[in-house]
């Protein structure tokens, strides 16, 4: 049964951290309109940002890479799932300009022959790399929560949080942070499952998740039918770094937040 969240129509402990040399160097979190959170339309499939990234002097955008799939909801294997092709435009929310497609997980497995179960069924990023006359208009940090702080994982029960934007809350910005649990990992740690109050819903895919340490954790990716309803899965954000690193990203860095991460309660 699908666990897709539909489109709205590693192990990286060690991988570096990017943090321009002053945070000035980034808008201020209270008047940038290119965050993690807004909205991002690829051919008019609605999505959620996750997290800011740097490579080789460019600024991207992070998404799932399943909003930019082309066959059904149903279709979750990223090793065999049709995507639009590396530079197709995107429309990003707060941005002057469209953005565009630079990196898809599934793209690059499926070019790469890949056929680790895990990896294929988990493996959900995709970059998308901002104009430059928008770059100016970027901060990192989450909206409500702060951070990321780092690059982290992990295990049942620990407390994490996201900050989804779909649509279809029409505009009530108090129902977009969330906070949860993990209920399970997959053995080989590329996917968790939990879950928020509330739920991610379509439009939220590709939203980022933060553990309880204010760590990048994941990036939404699914929702359960069986055996846990309404839990979203969630791809290890180290994990889908490093194979993005190994294939052509060498030089990809996530950014950390330029404000310190608050936990609590999503409302308040």
């Amino acid at each position: 049964m699908s666990r897709r969240l539909l489109a709205a129509a590693a192990t990286a402990a060690t991988l570096v951290l990017g943090l321009p040399a002053a945070a000035s160097a980034w808008a201020p979190a209270s008047t940038a309109t290119v965050h993690p959170g807004v909205q991002v339309f690829t051919d008019g499939a609605q999505c959620t940002a996750n997290f800011v990234f740097t490579a080789g002097g460019k600024t991207y955008l992070g998404q799932a890479a399943h909003c930019s799939g082309t066959g059904e909801a149903t279709e979750t294997n990223g090793c065999d799932a049709a995507s639009l092709p590396i530079g197709t435009p995107v429309e990003v929310t707060g941005a002057s300009k469209p953005g565009t497609l630079a990196y898809n997980s599934w793209v690059t497995m499926q070019a790469n022959g890949e056929t680790d179960e895990e990896t294929c069924a988990y493996n959900d990023l995709a970059l998308i790399e901002l104009d430059p006359a928008d770059v100016g208009k970027v901060n990192p940090s989450i909206p409500k929560w702060g951070g990321p702080t780092g690059i982290g994982t992990a295990a049942a029960l620990d407390d994490i949080y996201s900050y989804g934007n779909s649509s279809l809350r029409q505009g009530i910005t108090l129902l977009s942070p969330k906070r949860g649990k993990v209920v399970e990992v997959t053995e080989g740690g590329w996917s968790y499952s939990l879950y928020t109050l509330t739920p991610g819903i379509p439009g939220d895919s590709g939203s980022a998740f933060l553990n309880a340490d204010g760590q990048a954790l994941g990036v939404l990716s699914t929702v359960a039918i069986a055996p846990l309803p309404l839990s979203n899965g969630v791809g290890d954000i180290g994990k889908e770094i490093a194979y993005a690193k190994a294939h052509g990203f060498s030089e990809l860095t996530l950014v950390k937040g330029t404000e310190p991460f608050k936990p609590g309660l999503p409302i308040g």
